[in-house]
C-alpha cells in the first residue's frame, strides 16, 4: 500500500533506509508551532513534539542559522521565521485548484449565506488554504492556514470518502490511536459520511465537530490520492440542516463540477 505522508510513523514499521530521521525530526519541530503561538522555548517545544531536549537545541539552532526561525534572547525562546513564510506563500501562490476556485467560492458565499472553504490534508487535520465568508458577515471566519479535525469536521470527511478504502483504513488506524471516549461516535460519522458521499455527492457535519457549527462538504479529486475538500457552512441556529442539505448542497456539487472541469482545460 501507498505510504501517505505527514502522518507520524508507527514505531513497529520496519525500518526505512530512505527516511532521514533528522530531517523528520526538524520538520516535526516546525509543525509544531500553531496559529498565535508567538515564542516557544526548547521546553515548550519538547513537550509538544516529544523530542529530548538535546535534540531540541540542535534543532532550533540549526533551523535558526537556516532563517526557518527567528530566536529572541531577551526570552530565549524561538518563534516562526520568514523562511517558513516564503515556502508557504510559494506553495499557496502556485496553487492552481485556489487561484480558479476563489471567485466561485465567494460568489456562492454571497449566495447561500455560508462561509465557504478550500482546504488540503496535513496530517489528521484539514488545513484552510482559501477562505470566503459573505460580505455581510463579520463574524465565524477563517483564515488561511487555520486547521480543523478531519475525523469530525464535513471536509475531512468528505476528504476521507473519496479515498479509496485500503487507503481509509489507513488514516482510521491513526484517528483510532488519538480518540479518545468519543472513538464509537467519530467511527459512525465517517461510516455514515462514506454512505452519504456514495449516494448523494456529499457530506456533512451538523453539531460533530462543535455543536453550534453546521456544514456540508464536497471533495475535489485531482489525481489519484490528490484530493481537497470544499466546505460550506456556518452558525447551527442560522444554517440548518435541510438548508444546507437541500439548497446548499446541490450548490456546492456544481461548483466543484466547474472547477474540476476549469482545470482539466487549462
Amino acid at each position: 500500500m501507498k505510504v501517505l505522508g505527514g502522518l507520524p510513523r508507527n514505531t513497529d514499521d520496519e525500518p526505512d533506509r530512505k527516511f532521514i530521521e533528522a530531517l523528520a525530526r526538524g520538520l516535526d519541530l516546525l509543525r509544531a508551532f500553531q496559529p498565535g503561538d508567538g515564542y516557544l522555548g526548547n521546553l515548550e517545544l519538547s513537550q509538544r513534539t516529544g523530542l529530548p531536549k538535546s535534540s531540541i537545541s540542535r534543532l532550533t539552532y540549526t533551523l535558526t542559522k537556516l532563517g526557518y526561525l527567528s530566536y529572541d534572547e531577551r526570552l530565549e525562546k524561538y518563534q516562526l521565521g520568514s523562511g517558513v513564510l516564503a515556502l508557504g506563500y510559494a506553495f499557496v501562490s502556485n496553487l492552481a485548484v485556489r487561484q480558479i476556485a476563489k471567485p466561485l467560492m465567494q460568489a456562492l458565499a454571497n449566495a447561500t449565506g455560508t462561509a465557504v472553504g478550500l482546504s488540503d490534508r496535513d496530517r489528521l487535520d484539514m488545513i484552510y488554504v482559501e477562505y470566503c465568508a459573505p460580505v455581510e458577515v463579520t463574524t465565524f471566519r477563517h483564515e488561511a492556514g487555520d486547521r480543523v479535525p478531519m475525523a469530525q469536521n464535513s471536509a475531512g470527511r468528505a476528504y476521507l470518502a473519496a479515498l479509496p478504502d485500503e487507503e481509509r483504513n489507513y488514516f482510521l488506524s491513526y484517528i483510532e490511536r488519538k480518540a479518545s471516549d468519543n472513538l464509537p461516535k467519530i467511527k459512525a460519522g465517517i461510516e455514515e459520511a462514506v454512505k452519504n458521499y456514495r449516494s448523494k455527492g456529499y457530506c456533512y457535519s451538523f453539531g460533530d465537530w462543535d455543536e453550534d457549527v453546521n456544514g456540508v462538504a464536497v471533495p475535489l479529486h485531482l489525481g489519484k490520492s490528490n484530493i481537497f475538500a470544499f466546505n460550506a457552512g456556518g452558525p447551527a441556529y442560522r444554517l440548518t440542516p435541510d438548508f444546507l442539505e437541500n439548497e446548499v448542497a446541490p450548490q456546492l456539487k456544481n461548483m466543484v463540477r466547474d472547477i474540476e472541469a476549469m482545470l482539466i482545460r487549462d
